[in-house]
């Protein structure tokens, strides 16, 4: 059966958040598979790789911390997914037609919005997340004359179908960050842009901001 980007979203999170580790972390922590792919440490393939090994790791060895502790689960899901994830320009892009001219300020507010509420929302299903899985980079993409890099890769889940998980990367500064996820071909990006679509027709980008961090609209992930 085919999965919705609502039941995968943790595996999203969980591969995205550590991408963006020191490249000291990555020598010290990155899984022995690693050392047979064939892009070098600090490309967004290696970084994709390592960093998805270590996350799971990390999920293993804290649950029962987490477990207890839902408020340091979600201060280590909402820290570590905004280093890696370019939340402004990932919602420059969920905003589409809407962000047209739109302020930075705006940007921004609606950018906060969104993660916050995905993180309130899905952070702690990060729990539920079957550690065993095997990530394995199958390809690195350059796009737009290498400005964008695709990563695709897979989780290998033992007894069942990988799980194709791409990312979309850019450099900002001398840091490869993510911009848009695709689980089994689903965009996180083209999902809420179209959820926020009529939402968006009806009132300004800091009215519909305000109504996601009041919780009258959420974030929802199912592209059921």
């Amino acid at each position: 059966m085919k999965h919705t980007l609502n039941s995968t979203l943790s595996i999203v999170i969980a591969s995205a958040l550590l991408v963006a580790a020191p490249a000291a972390v990555l020598a010290q922590q990155a899984a022995p598979a690693a050392a047979t792919t064939p892009a070098a440490t600090g490309t967004p393939s290696q970084l994709v790789l390592s960093n998805s090994t270590r996350i799971l790791a990390t999920l293993e060895s804290r649950r029962a911390e987490f477990t207890k502790d839902r408020a340091a689960l979600r201060q280590f899901v909402a820290s570590e997914f905004n280093n890696i994830f370019d939340r402004d320009y990932s919602a420059r892009l969920v905003l589409g037609v809407h962000g047209r001219g739109a302020s930075e300020a705006d940007i921004k507010v609606f950018a906060d919005a969104l993660a916050d509420s995905l993180m309130q929302r899905y952070g702690s299903s990060l729990l539920d997340l079957n550690t065993k899985l095997k990530v394995r980079v199958k390809s690195e993409t350059p796009l737009r004359g290498g400005a964008i890099v695709k990563v695709s890769s897979e989780y290998l889940r033992q007894g069942a179908e990988p799980v194709p998980v791409d990312y979309l990367m850019r450099k900002v500064g001398t840091q490869w960050k993510v911009f848009d996820v695709m689980v089994e071909g689903v965009s996180f990006v083209q999902t809420f842009r179209n959820q926020f679509d009529t939402p968006l027709k009806q009132k300004s980008i800091p009215q519909v901001a305000a109504d996601i961090k009041a919780g009258k609209l959420q974030a929802q992930a199912s592209t059921n």
